[in-house]
């Protein structure tokens, strides 16, 4: 009996300590408590932030930023951090005034003051410049990195003549022989499409070599004319295979040292020469006529 009430006091004991024992949730819950309080701070700190910083920009957009720029400069210049030098690497062809004029800033200015994003903007409106990157380096450097664009070609249109890049952007009208011998692409157009056609070109270098212009004609097909004067005339849309026949036919017949007017390749299966007109003949001269005695 005794043993019973013992064994039954027991199990009565373990059943009271298992119920006292907190679950798993309850002990992590527990062991996070003290992460929560400043976690919640953090937050509620953050949205006054936001909630400010909308306020001012609500009420006075430009103001504000502009405030907060100039108060920046300011901390900047009384810390002594003025701009010192201005590392360029990357300039070949733009204007040394151009890029000193859409920089906008000069040794002494206050660094902070300074705007990289502003500065690139600016300085990718040269036709030269086709990218570029800012930065600013403590405690007083400011480095710009150009990527520039490549001449590939002169355009004549209306008159003009200009150094395009590959994509067609004119990057000067000024010493135009300063860039070595370059493809000259003429008309409306021919600066957007020529480079796809001198590359079909590069891959025939006895034909590319006797171009001396890539015509565009009605800003739908093309002409090449070559040293000789002669004209050859492209099919729209078909200039490839066009170029491939033309070379085909110089390597059989020397066409394109023949002194034609034009070579017309425009019907696939026909081909037209334009030979120049014959000479006229000469008129027999006449003899003046003899007196008699």
């Amino acid at each position: 009996m005794a043993r019973s009430v013992a064994a039954s006091s027991r199990a009565h004991g373990s059943q009271r300590r298992e119920q006292d024992r907190p679950g798993r949730l309850r002990l992590w819950l527990r062991r996070r408590r003290g992460l929560a309080r400043p976690a919640a701070l953090g937050l509620l700190g953050l949205g006054a932030v936001a909630a400010l910083g909308t306020g001012l920009y609500l009420a006075d957009p430009a103001g504000r930023v502009q405030a907060l720029v100039d108060y920046a400069a300011g901390l900047g210049e009384a810390a002594g951090l003025e701009v010192q030098q201005v590392i360029l690497e990357g300039r070949r062809n733009t204007p040394r005034d151009l890029f000193e004029a859409a920089l906008g800033v000069r040794r002494g200015d206050p660094l902070l003051a300074f705007s990289p994003a502003e500065a690139r903007a600016r300085l990718e409106t040269i036709a030269w410049v086709e990218h570029a990157h800012v930065e600013r380096r403590l405690p007083g450097t400011i480095l710009v990195r150009l990527t520039e664009r490549t001449p590939f070609a002169i355009w004549q249109h209306n008159g003009r003549f200009s150094i395009i890049d590959r994509a067609g952007n004119v990057v000067t009208s000024e010493t135009l022989d300063a860039f070595g011998p370059l493809p000259l692409l003429v008309g409306a157009g021919a600066q957007k499409e020529g480079a796809a056609l001198h590359d079909l070109l590069a891959a025939h270098p006895e034909v590319l070599r006797r171009v001396q212009a890539m015509v565009r004609v009605g800003e739908r097909r093309w002409n090449l004319r070559l040293h000789n004067g002669a004209d050859v005339l492209l099919p729209e849309g078909q200039e490839a295979p066009a170029i491939g026949r033309l070379a085909e036919l110089h390597g059989q017949h020397a066409l394109l040292d023949r002194p034609l007017l034009a070579i017309d390749l425009r019907l696939p299966d026909r081909l037209v020469l334009r030979q120049p007109p014959a000479p006229a003949p000469a008129q027999p001269t006449r003899q003046p006529a003899r007196r008699s005695g």
